[in-house]
């Protein structure tokens, strides 16, 4: 079913393309244009929310930008609250008066988890402020186990990746795009 609204909502493409990571990839999961769907969306992040329901965890942050619209709807369905982090010059940060008590059990909620570089560094802040991080939620889990912590994603995708050295697509002299939010230098 995930597979299917991802398809229908043109959020899967096929190309050559620069990773939020700095790798190259001959697919890309562009969850914007799911989220761009409310009804889609809330179809498709039911699936996380029942993953979740034997979690306890008192408050979901996702990390700009891709993270920020699957917190909310996460926290509407898990009747939690919702905030987001940030970059200020470079640095992920907690601002506009957002909060994270000592000893809140916290999810930290992403569109599309890869190295998972930006939840890593959400989950710093959260235990800078005394928050215990719990878990990752997500829309598509394209990561190799590499994270520490459990992930509950809406479904899971195994899409090649290479470093720029290594890159096919880059051989063969096929431009790439850069989809993402992050600026790669």
């Amino acid at each position: 079913m995930v597979i299917d609204i991802l398809k229908e909502c043109e959020a899967l493409l096929e190309g050559h393309f620069l990773l939020s990571s700095g790798r190259h990839s001959d697919k890309y999961c562009q969850c914007a244009k799911l989220l761009q769907y409310p009804d889609k969306a809330q179809q498709v992040l039911a699936v996380a929310a029942e993953r979740l329901k034997a979690v306890d965890f008192d408050i979901v942050v996702g990390p700009a930008m891709g993270g920020i619209i699957v917190a909310y709807e996460l926290g509407r369905q898990c009747g939690k609250p919702a905030i987001f982090t940030e970059r200020e010059e470079g640095k992920m940060t907690l601002r506009r008066g957002f909060q994270i008590n000592p000893g809140q059990r916290v999810i930290i909620t992403e569109d599309v988890v890869t190295t998972g570089k930006s939840s890593l560094e959400t989950a710093e802040v959260i235990r800078a402020f005394g928050g215990e991080v719990v878990g990752i939620a997500c829309i598509v889990n394209r990561s190799t186990g590499n994270l520490d912590l459990p992930i509950y994603s809406c479904t899971k995708l195994e899409i090649e990746s290479y470093d720029k050295e290594d890159c096919p697509l880059c051989r063969a002299g096929i431009p790439y795009i850069k989809p993402g939010s992050r600026n790669i230098k």
